[in-house]
């Protein structure tokens, strides 16, 4: 940091303590200097408590600033009326009236400005025109030249007001700006995990009913048929990879590296294959498509329709019962995609399931992040059922 910066900057940061460098200063080089010369030329001590009263109140000029005013216009108002000279200690006129401009009150700022003009006016006809047997006009002359000072004091201090006030408005919308970005993260970040705890659910829960379906499976075919078994282990096989593969993509946005998988999100046209590796448990699946797109869903809500069949077919595996059929229709209209899966198992049991109950608050979430509904609960007949729908994305 260059010199002048540094110098700037510890000013900024201890006001205080340049006000005293400073009202020290004028007092001992003005105050000092018209108490000792005018209490010589005949004023006495008078002189020198009026150079005192004029200039020794500077040192507390922003932390007192209506006190210091007063008894600066107090002092120098008293000058005009008793002394027919001006003193070297009234040099504190317009430092008094910049510093109402830069650091006063607006109300403050217009009545120092006010005062320096009446006592520009006061002083160039007490001391030219009264004292000096000047003319009119070289007291009018007098008056101009005190004014401009008053004037350009005042002019100095509202613009340092000014600055002031812009960057003390430009600080406050940087901190509100970076409140605002913590903020977005904090939510972004929450949403994230959010998203990343369906997934998990999803995965995990649909991958261990079939492992654990397969396996009870397996346990009864090995004493019956070993080849039956074999199969099943393959099938279990199959499922653990094909999860910890959903699973290393999922963990793969967290990590910042490029490394990361890139394997492409489930998508609606791999339906028929979650269908067709639930049936090798098996589990009886009827699958209907009717109609045809009139606009293609976005990439995220082809990935929460097929979580929503996935959650369903992880439903019936845990909560149906053996010999239960499954119904899965894909349909478009008008309006947008309809998804119905339905079963005629024990309905009921999916309900009073706290697992089933996280797996629809999931699939309720995210098919309202497309507009969508979720209808879901046991039939009249018997089984249960999820109706699902997400519109078309309006452009």
């Amino acid at each position: 940091m260059t010199p002048h910066r540094t110098i700037d900057k510890w000013i900024r940061e201890h006001p205080a303590k340049m006000d005293l460098i400073f009202g020290l200063f004028i007092f001992l080089v003005f105050g000092v200097i018209s108490g000792v010369a005018f209490s010589a030329n005949g004023y006495g001590y008078f002189a020198a408590v009026l150079a005192i009263a004029q200039t020794f109140p500077l040192i507390w000029r922003r932390n007192h600033l209506g006190f210091v005013a007063t008894v600066i216009v107090l002092a120098h108002l008293l000058q005009v009326l008793t002394m027919d000279q001006m003193m070297p200690s009234q040099v504190a006129v317009p430092i008094t009236v910049y510093t109402l401009a830069a650091f006063g009150k607006r109300w403050q700022s217009i009545v120092g400005l006010s005062a320096g003009f009446v006592g520009a006016l006061l002083g160039s006809f007490r001391y030219s025109y009264l004292a000096s047997s000047q003319s009119l006009y070289e007291s009018v002359a007098s008056f101009v030249g005190l004014g401009l000072v008053v004037l350009v004091a005042w002019t100095f201090g509202d613009l340092v007001r000014t600055r002031r006030l812009t960057m003390q408005t430009l600080e406050d919308r940087a901190r509100r700006l970076e409140i605002e970005r913590e903020q977005e993260r904090l939510l972004a970040a929450a949403d994230e995990r959010s998203h990343i705890a369906r997934e998990m659910h999803d995965i995990v829960a649909h991958s261990l009913s079939v492992i654990i379906t397969q396996s009870d499976g397996a346990r009864y075919a090995s004493e019956q048929d070993p080849h039956i078994a074999r199969e099943t282990l393959a099938t279990i096989s199959q499922t653990g990879r094909e999860s910890l593969r959903e699973m290393r993509r999922l963990l793969g946005v967290l990590r910042s590296d490029d490394e990361a998988s890139t394997r492409p999100l489930p998508t609606l046209t791999d339906i028929p294959a979650l269908l067709e590796a639930t049936r090798k448990i098996g589990l009886q699946i009827i699958f209907e498509q009717r109609g045809s797109a009139r606009r293609q869903l976005p990439a995220g809500a082809e990935l929460t329709a097929y979580r929503a069949v996935q959650e369903a077919l992880t439903n019936v595996l845990k909560h149906a019962g053996p010999e239960t059929t499954v119904r899965v229709t894909l349909q478009w209209d008008n309006r947008g995609f309809n998804l119905q899966v339905s079963d005629n198992g024990r309905g009921a049991g999916a309900l009073t399931s706290s697992d089933a109950g996280q797996g629809l608050r999931g699939m309720i979430e995210r098919v309202a992040l497309y507009d969508g509904r979720v209808d879901a609960g046991p039939q009249a007949g018997g089984g249960f059922r999820a109706n699902v729908f997400i519109p078309y994305t309006e452009e």
